[in-house]
């Protein structure tokens, strides 16, 4: 058995925990067998981000990525991308994976480069592995509907309203978590009081709409009606999500709180009354309850 302090790492980008970066923290699990600690190496920042100027909207916030790791039992260590990304591959992996991570084992996908300009790839990690006595595990290529399941797939279904297919690929219903913002009281007057939230300007933004969704408040989670856009029924609105939490009563504002999408059910609509208005609410909400008992 190896040294306790000797680590399994788990290699990618892991921006979005999809089927497929969670196949690859699924092999660094399997060696705590052999006695070394599960890890995930993390960038700081995304590296498009310092090689291309701009990082792709976050289809997964970092505190929810960091509860999601938890839940599995595995740890994460943060790497500067600026401070790697000239290292051959042979730095990379004797200055950071040994020196810094201390590596037992290192698994990765089968697509995985590294070292400057991404240079290298799964032959030379495994040369480099074999030279230094470290284990290595590939993770087989996961796909969906014959193509890899990738975070710009998910990204393009969020952004298209296709919430099942992004769901199917990221092995969970896709999720934020964003302060409650003082709204003004108009869900109560309709008997359906809401949620307000402001989405973060990296964050992916689903498709404009009304969406079948879970709420998660104190670890309890509650169908609710999500509806993600402007508001076409009132003037002068900001983009935002709100929320209509089914069977919950409180007072919520001021709290973080996670909201899951299941599925996408209608585009906005303006109404002409408040009355019209609400009547659709209570069948979105029907609507909602059904999907809600179906992925149960």
């Amino acid at each position: 058995m190896l040294s306790e302090n000797k680590t399994a790492v788990a290699l990618g980008s892991f921006d979005g925990l999809h089927k497929g970066h969670m196949s690859v923290i699924a092999c660094a699990l399997s060696f705590k067998e052999c006695g070394l600690l599960p890890l995930v190496m993390l960038f700081d920042s995304h590296p498009l981000k310092s090689l291309c100027g701009k990082a792709p909207a976050e289809i997964l916030q970092p505190e929810l990525r960091d509860e999601i790791l938890a839940e599995r039992g595995v740890g994460k260590a943060f790497i500067s991308f600026e401070e790697i990304k000239d290292l051959s591959c042979r730095e990379f992996f004797t200055e950071i994976l040994l020196k810094k991570l201390n590596a037992g084992a290192v698994c990765c996908g089968t697509n995985y480069r590294f070292g400057k300009n991404a240079s290298g790839g799964t032959d030379e990690l495994s040369a480099l592995c074999e030279e230094f006595g470290v284990m290595l595990k590939i993770s087989p290529e996961i796909t969906f509907d014959s193509l890899p399941v990738s975070s710009t797939r998910i990204r393009q279904a969020v952004e298209n309203g296709d919430i099942p297919l992004a769901n199917e690929m990221l092995g969970r219903e896709f999720r934020y978590k964003y302060t409650v913002v003082s709204g003004d009281k108009r869900g109560r007057l309709m008997g359906a009081p809401t949620i307000n939230q402001h989405f973060s300007s990296n964050f992916v933004i689903p498709k404009k709409g009304v969406y079948a969704s879970v709420t998660v408040v104190d670890g309890k989670e509650y169908p609710s009606v999500t509806n993600i856009g402007l508001r076409p029924s009132f003037e002068n609105e900001d983009l935002r999500s709100e929320t209509c939490i089914l069977g919950f009563s409180g007072d919520l504002y001021g709290k973080d709180i996670e909201v899951r999408l299941m599925m996408y059910l209608r585009g906005e609509i303006k109404f002409d009354s408040m009355e019209n208005l609400g009547s659709q609410i209570r069948l979105d909400a029907e609507a909602s309850e059904e999907i809600y008992k179906k992925t149960r």
